[in-house]
């Protein structure tokens, strides 16, 4: 065997340190790769025949002529083992020289390309299983993972998938050829977020060494990990909305910043001129704090490490952001300390609303209630007139509005009109400007956003 051939097989066997941190560059690239056979033409198709009958053939590239007149076969890389590289040589083609190699840029196969990433995973996960004796089955298959969450090379599982038992004894193995199949160089899994105030994601890392990633959104970097800080795609229409704000020359507190998911919006896109950030969670605090640093926003937030019950801030706000689920209520008195106390603000409040199946509720004075899911950019406001009645509220409700968003909103504005009252020593005038929905978050549970306008009645009169 020849030039290029060889010298991708020591490149593939890393025989040298030199070559090892050139494959590790490779792997840390994200580049594909794929492993092949390589032999001369005349012994292709012996080769190619042998491998497919004992299922080793890798269907998802295409066999590749290289530069010295060698020929590549791809194989599949966790089913091929150096016994079947013995009986290429001596018994399936006497006489023919025969190596392993990596192939760099593997150029996918006709077959391949019209493949979905789900059919894929499906189709490399059971022939490998196949290759290891154990039989394939339905039960198998449907408990392969149909989405998940991509985040650079680091593919995060949802909770519902391998959970049959045959997984475990095919482990650790199973999850490279997992992160094979679907284009990425590390896995991990999710399970149920924690039930502690920290709401640490119970997130195992399968493949990979750390569970640091990063991910843009609206130009904004995010940089976590994984298995520590949460991070929730259904948000990017609440990000996108808060970022449009006019918060030029506001102060802003934000009661619950994890690593910045509003915290960043509000600085680089509203303009905020400063932000008080406040988190309990040290692991997110320390992508908070690399966050403000990649997004050049450092010197306009000051982050309060801790539980936000004992900050000592008050009467410094514009703006609170409550973004926490389900309910973000033992945080509405620190929100009415931290308002500014002659001229009030505005309250974002996040809230998990449950909606009740298979009821049509019609407020009075609509003729209809429409129960689908409206789209993120509707728009749901009310444009109340002060010491306007809880009826007249209703008769203003779009149709798009759910009942209970509208009866939730209520009771919240007259709870933090009265925790105001009490924390500032006189009466203050609450108003609904907007009710936002944000994401399905289980069924008849929608997650809404509150707009409550806040002002000393001196100022409205």
């Amino acid at each position: 065997m020849c030039g290029y051939a060889e010298a991708e097989q020591r490149k593939f066997r890393g025989g040298s340190r030199k070559q090892c941190r050139a494959s590790n560059m490779e792997e840390a690239s994200g580049k594909p790769t794929a492993v092949a056979v390589v032999t001369e033409p005349r012994f292709t198709q012996r080769y190619k025949e042998y491998l497919e009958k004992q299922k080793l053939l890798d269907r998802q590239h295409r066999v590749k002529k290289l530069r010295d007149g060698t020929v590549a076969l791809p194989v599949l890389r966790q089913a091929f083992l150096e016994q079947h590289l013995r009986e290429l040589r001596n018994r399936v083609a006497p006489g023919s020289t025969c190596v392993l190699t990596q192939l760099l840029d593997p150029v996918p196969s006709k077959k391949a390309q019209s493949y979905s990433p789900a059919q894929r995973l499906c189709l490399e996960v059971s022939r490998w299983v196949e290759g290891r004796g154990v039989t394939w089955s339905a039960e198998l298959e449907a408990d392969l993972p149909r989405s998940w969450q991509r985040h650079g090379d680091l593919l995060l599982l949802s909770e519902d998938c391998f959970q049959a038992k045959q997984w475990r004894h095919l482990e650790p193995e199973l999850w490279e050829t997992v992160a094979s199949a679907l284009g990425v160089q590390r896995l991990a899994k999710r399970g149920r977020v924690s039930p502690d105030s920290t709401r640490t994601p119970a997130v195992s890392l399968l493949l990979g060494d750390h569970g640091w990633v990063e991910h843009v959104d609206n130009g904004i970097r995010y940089k976590f990990d994984v298995t520590q800080c949460m991070f929730s795609f259904g948000n990017i229409t609440e990000k996108l909305r808060v970022a449009s704000l006019p918060c030029a020359g506001e102060v802003l507190v934000d009661l619950y910043a994890g690593i910045g998911y509003f915290t960043l919006p509000f600085l680089v896109h509203a303009e905020a001129a400063f932000v008080h950030a406040c988190e309990w969670n040290p692991h997110a605090v320390v992508a908070l704090r690399n966050n403000l640093e990649l997004n050049g926003v450092a010197d306009r937030c000051q982050i309060h490490f801790g539980d936000n019950r004992k900050l000592k801030l008050s009467n410094v706000a514009d703006r609170v952001n409550l973004g926490l689920i389900p309910s973000s209520e033992e945080g509405w008195p620190i929100a009415c300390r931290v308002l500014k106390q002659d001229a009030g603000g505005i309250l974002h409040i996040h809230q998990n609303v449950e909606s009740f199946p298979g009821k049509t509720l019609q407020p009075p004075g609509s003729s209809e209630m429409e129960e689908h899911w409206p789209s993120p950019q509707q728009i749901i406001s009310n444009q109340l007139k002060n010491g306007a009645t809880s009826d007249s509220r209703r008769k203003t409700l779009s149709v798009a509005t759910k009942q209970e968003w509208q009866s939730w909103a209520e009771v919240a504005e007259t709870r933090i009109a009265t925790l105001l009252h009490q924390v500032h020593g006189k009466p203050w005038k609450t108003q609904i400007l907007h009710i936002q929905p944000v994401k399905s978050y289980a069924p008849h549970v929608d997650h809404i956003v509150l707009d409550l306008e806040c002002r000393p009645c001196h100022l409205v009169g």
